[in-house]
């Protein structure tokens, strides 16, 4: 069986799992999609709180599914792998205790771009393409093109990326709020990583709280979600390490430091 899916760990808590598919031009194969999954789930089991997804072919970042596998899976044929991977894929993005970041180093449509809607963060290279092509293979999106992409970018464009089917630029997604840095040609992973490495030196139970009240408030009215919110801060925040933390910070402004020095400079600041 050939191999389409690579693990990396440059550093502790940190996995780059690459897909390389030149032969369909990194295309969702039922086979590769199921590899994907299995390397992200290989990857938390083995302590990774942070998973970069990359893609291995020039070009192209995670197309949609292979329509060879789609057409045989709908007919009943045999296929490549189980379509099940497409879930089971979505499910390792979604878990708490790992933060997802999809390095788009190239184009991306349909269920690849679903993928990476459902990451928690975006780093596109200026060149790459956004697309949910569906309407023109006569589809509709299955796995989050329409539903969560409305959540990302709004109502409005939403309709016009699957009600046309066409592309959109990286700076585009960006202004909309879909991506959340563009980077230069060939920048995506290594973006990707200094992210990712501040990231895994974050308090885990706080980082795995934060990103459940994310994936909560999408399905919550506001007082509720503010009720949650507040009860996970407390599960937090009674944590020996909770408390030995603020009282380190505090000392810190109390010294006088600034938070800049603190906390860190904004994005882009020199």
């Amino acid at each position: 069986m050939a191999q389409h899916v690579t693990t990396e760990r440059p550093r502790e808590g940190v996995a780059v799992i690459t897909m390389s598919n030149p032969s369909i031009n990194n295309h969702g194969s039922w086979i590769g999609i199921g590899q994907l999954a299995a390397a992200m789930k290989d990857a938390r089991e083995a302590g990774a709180r942070v998973i970069v997804l990359a893609s291995g072919v020039k070009g192209h970042w995670f197309e949609h599914a292979w329509l060879q596998d789609l057409a045989d899976a709908i007919e009943g044929k045999h296929t490549t792998g189980e379509g099940v991977a497409w879930y089971n894929a979505l499910h390792e993005i979604g878990g708490t205790h790992v933060v997802s970041i999809a390095a788009v180093s190239g184009d991306c449509s349909g269920g690849g771009a679903e993928l990476g809607w459902a990451c928690d963060l975006r780093i596109a290279e200026e060149q790459a393409l956004f697309a949910q092509p569906e309407i023109q293979i006569a589809l509709t999106t299955g796995i989050g093109g329409t539903s969560r992409l409305a959540r990302l970018i709004g109502r409005s464009a939403t309709a016009e990326m699957v009600m046309l089917g066409r592309p959109m630029t990286a700076r585009r997604i960006y202004e909309l709020g879909g991506v959340n840095e563009v980077v230069a040609t060939g920048k995506a992973v290594e973006v990707a990583l200094q992210w990712a490495s501040m990231i895994a030196d974050r308090p885990p139970k706080a980082l795995a709280a934060l990103k459940q009240i994310l994936i909560d408030n999408d399905d919550l009215k506001l007082s509720d979600a503010l009720a949650n919110e507040q009860r996970l801060f407390q599960s937090v925040a009674n944590t020996p390490e909770a408390i030995q933390t603020m009282r380190a910070i505090q000392r810190r402004f109390d010294s006088g430091e600034s938070i800049r020095n603190v906390y860190g400079l904004p994005r882009g600041s020199k």
